[in-house]
C-alpha cells in the first residue's frame, strides 16, 4: 500500500521561505511523479508544481515560476519543495500527491488522476 508522508509548513511572513518535503513508500516502481495540490478556504484546489522522478522534468503554475523550486531527494521516492518570496495567496493546504505515470506529470492533470495523496500541511503567509 502506497503512503505519502509529508513535513514543513507552517506560518511566515511575507517574503519568507518555506521547505516542504514528501516521502512516498510502497512503490515497486522505478519512476513515479509527484507533487503538490494546494487549496485555500473557499478556492478550487489547484496542482502547483510536479516532478518526473525518471528524469528530473517538471512542470510549475505560473503563479509560483521563479518562487518555488521542486527536486528530488537522495532517497527514492523523496520530493523536497523549497518556497521562497512567499506571498499572501500562497496561504493554503498543501497535499502532496503522487502517480506512477508521467503521462499526468503536469500542472493540469486534474486531482483525480492522482490516487496517491499525503496528509496535507498547512502554509500560512502573513502580510
Amino acid at each position: 500500500q502506497v503512503q505519502l508522508v509529508e513535513s514543513g509548513g507552517g506560518e511566515v511572513q511575507a517574503g519568507g521561505s518555506l521547505r516542504l518535503s514528501c516521502a512516498a513508500s510502497g512503490y515497486s516502481y522505478s519512476n513515479v511523479c509527484m507533487g503538490w495540490f494546494r487549496q485555500a478556504p473557499g478556492k478550487e484546489r489547484e496542482g502547483v508544481v510536479f516532478i518526473y522522478t525518471g528524469d528530473g522534468n517538471t512542470s510549475y503554475i505560473d503563479s509560483v515560476k521563479g518562487r518555488f523550486t521542486i527536486a528530488r531527494g537522495n532517497a527514492n521516492y523523496t520530493v523536497y519543495l523549497q518556497m521562497n518570496s512567499l506571498k499572501t495567496e500562497d496561504t493554503a493546504m498543501y497535499y502532496c500527491v503522487a502517480v506512477a505515470s508521467r503521462f499526468f506529470c503536469h500542472v493540469r492533470s486534474p486531482s483525480y488522476r492522482f490516487p496517491n495523496w499525503g496528509q496535507g500541511t498547512q502554509v500560512t503567509v502573513s502580510s
